[in-house]
Formats: structure tokens, C-alpha cells, sequence
């Protein structure tokens, strides 16, 4: 990831309506985030994906903890029943699929199905982690770790791969406009 890539077309020139239309996606169903970022004002720094993630992620961080939870519940089981029935964002079945989520074996789904039912008893939310980089047996071991968080840190932590998540998802925008 190169620090001078620029997004675009560049946060900063957008009016409202056009930042919207571009970026309120990268934070999964929640807009808002994106409308709060554009309201405190686009310069030139927010106009790179890390810049323009960096807003988004103190957007999120500042959000009120309801708000956090919220967006946290926005996103899909990993290797669950949404993606089983083709109902996950186009963002999400691809990042999925990079980590071999779609590949899993019956028993594998199952472990899968068991560990999204154990978290979301646990904490309230799914569980949510940047898959990038990471193949579904990392992503296990991940999960069983983060189970034995308590809730307040696996709120933070969640929040934490979200905003990794939306760095990546602003990265491969510039990567796919410059191919």
C-alpha cells in the first residue's frame, strides 16, 4: 500500500450527496459514520485512504457506545447462514471468500455456526475481524481466543477491525480505480 495513493474521485472536492454515494458503503450499513466524517470538514488529508480511514475510525471511536454496537451488529456471521444464502454485501462475500470462508467443509461451516452462536450469547454482537491476510484456520483460532474476552474489550476490539476493515476496503477502491 503505497502512502501517496488518492482516492477517487478525492473525498475533499465531494459535495454531500456525492460523498455519500462513494464512501458511505465502506463502513458495512452504516452511513452515518461517513455523514458525520463528511460534516466535520474534507481537506486534502482525507483525500488517501489511510487519511480518509483515519476520519471514519475517530468518527466510530467518538460514536456513542449504542452507536458502536450498532455498527458492529451491522455486519454478517463469518461462514454463516447470510452467506450461505448469497445475502452478504458484495464487500463482504469477497473479503469472505479471499480468507477461503466459502471453501469451508460441512463441519467446518458447523464449527463455524457453533462459535457464531457462542460470541453473539456472549457479547451481544458478531464477531467481526478484518479476514485479509488471514486464512478460516487463523480466523478459528481468533475466534475461540476472543471468546475469552470480556464485553467491553471485545467492544473495542471490534471496533478496532472495523476500522481495519475499512482501511483495506478504501485501499482495494484505489487499487480497483487505478487498474
Amino acid at each position: 500500500m503505497s502512502l501517496c495513493e488518492t482516492l477517487s474521485p478525492p473525498p475533499s472536492s465531494l459535495a454531500l450527496p456525492d460523498f455519500l454515494d462513494r464512501y458511505a458503503s465502506v463502513v458495512e450499513h452504516s452511513p452515518w459514520v461517513a455523514e458525520r466524517a463528511w460534516q466535520q470538514g474534507m481537506s486534502v488529508a482525507q483525500d488517501t485512504p489511510d487519511g480518509l480511514a483515519e476520519r471514519l475510525g475517530n468518527v466510530l471511536m467518538a460514536a456513542p457506545r449504542k452507536e458502536q454496537i450498532d455498527v458492529i451488529r451491522a455486519h454478517p456471521d463469518l461462514a454463516g447462514k447470510a452467506a450461505l444464502a448469497g445475502e452478504l454485501t458484495r464487500a463482504s462475500l469477497d473479503e469472505q471468500a479471499g480468507a477461503g470462508l466459502d471453501q469451508c467443509s460441512p463441519d467446518e461451516f458447523a464449527l463455524f455456526e457453533r462459535l457464531n452462536a457462542a460470541y453473539k450469547a456472549r457479547f451481544g454482537f458478531p464477531f467481526v475481524v478484518a479476514v485479509k491476510g488471514l486464512d478460516r484456520h487463523a480466523i478459528l483460532a481468533a475466534f475461540e481466543e476472543r471468546l475469552t474476552h470480556d464485553e467491553e474489550q471485545e467492544r473495542e476490539t471490534a471496533i478496532t477491525q472495523i476500522i481495519k476493515i475499512v482501511r483495506l476496503r478504501l485501499h482495494a477502491m484505489t487499487a480497483a480505480a487505478s487498474a
